[in-house]
């Protein structure tokens, strides 16, 4: 068994009570018993949403509700505002062209945000426009965008809100109903701390409308209104046979979210990203966005100069059997990402932290040994909690 520490923007260490959880025998997926557990989860999962409408759980990646959602609202030729900022805004773009829309694109350089001004500008240009994507957390980046000061600005046009909170749901600030959000798409292996493989979506009444009105569906599997039938059905299933493990193992770290409580989980996940924030600027490393828009749940770093990628994180792995995660794109071998999310406490990142002084002195870099952990201790100090 590999016991490296998992410190990646997802895939994230998942609690024994949940590998327990999805250990349990297989039930039959249309009976009473299932039914209950499915409808347990929906609702723990709209409650994290912060949302009063049905939540609905997909056998699948985030990507695969992303695709739901685009899918589903769209007919070849429909224009959809996508911002892309990230791999995930691009991804996003891609999923809209691919079901024959057309993707009219924000680019953002990537470690900025996006300015929500941007998005009323555009859609004051295009009156047509069908819905808006915004990623709210870019894992490839570092970035998390503001998705509620966008919200505001959507309130005042037609457009669906779409947004992927599939990497800061459980771990930040998402208030579905309160952010005017019509779409809200999630993944189970990230802050909600379950195993990959679920994806979660919600959507509003505006959104079940634009559902309903697309004439020819062209997606069988992801189709959202075979989902709501199946969902109001008595017992709830779902249209096609889940993976029933992790429909168990999504129920049971949403029973751990809720026992914590939502807003001490994003507070831990708030005082973790400060602590490694703090934690990189002590070893003399430069932060790769600005802190004002830095992700609470995964910090993007720029490689010191004569350390390449490979060694770094090489050495974490093979010697400090940590798993940091790299850059993307033509980010690759320009900057390594830090994860600090689902159950990520002070004692995890004290190893990660400890791990890297030891790997960048290894390697040449100038370190002053200690000065990184105890800023890490520093932000954990009682009076700063």
């Amino acid at each position: 068994m590999d016991e490296t520490l998992l410190m990646i923007p997802g895939p994230t260490r998942v609690a024994q009570r949940v590998l327990k959880a999805m250990s349990e025998n297989i039930v039959n997926h249309r009976s009473a018993l299932f039914g209950k557990i499915l409808s347990e989860t929906s609702e723990m999962m709209s409650d994290v949403f912060r949302t009063n409408n049905k939540s609905y759980l997909l056998t699948g990646s985030g990507t695969a509700a992303m695709e739901a959602a685009i899918a589903n609202i769209i007919e070849p030729g429909d224009k959809v505002l996508n911002v892309v900022g990230g791999k995930f805004g691009q991804r996003f773009s891609q999923i809209v062209e691919a079901f024959g829309g057309e993707s009219i694109r924000i680019d953002v350089e990537w470690g900025k945000a996006v300015n929500p001004d941007e998005i009323g500008y555009a859609l004051e240009e295009n009156d047509d426009i069908k819905a808006v994507t915004v990623v709210h957390n870019e894992t490839s980046t570092g970035v998390a965008n503001p998705i509620k000061e966008i919200g505001k600005i959507m309130s005042d046009y037609d457009a669906l809100y779409v947004v992927d909170t599939v990497s800061s749901l459980g771990g930040d600030e998402v208030d579905v109903d309160g952010y005017g959000i019509d779409i809200c798409v999630t993944g189970s292996q990230k802050c909600l701390a379950a195993p990959p493989g679920m994806a979660a979506i919600t959507l509003s009444d505006d959104a079940w409308s634009a559902v309903e009105g697309v004439s020819n569906s062209r997606t069988y599997y992801l189709n959202l209104k075979k989902y709501r039938k199946s969902g109001d059905a008595e017992p709830p299933e779902t249209p096609y046979t889940p993976a029933v493990s992790l429909i168990y193992a999504m129920h049971e770290p949403l029973k751990v979210i809720m026992e914590e409580g939502l807003n001490n989980r994003i507070k831990r996940h708030k005082l973790a990203a400060e602590a490694t924030r703090n934690a990189i600027k002590a070893l003399g490393l430069e932060l790769f966005p600005d802190e004002s828009v830095s992700s609470t749940t995964v910090t993007a770093v720029r490689l010191p100069e004569g350390v390449t990628d490979g060694e770094l994180r090489g050495t974490m792995r093979n010697k400090y059997h940590v798993e940091l995660a790299g850059g993307q794109d033509h980010l690759k071998g320009k900057i390594f990402r830090i994860g600090h999310m689902g159950n990520i406490t002070h004692r995890e990142l004290i190893t990660t932290i400890s791990g890297l002084e030891m790997t960048l002195r290894e390697l040449g870099f100038e370190v002053e040994m200690g000065e990184a952990v105890a800023a890490v201790a520093d932000t954990y100090l009682p009076e700063n909690l």
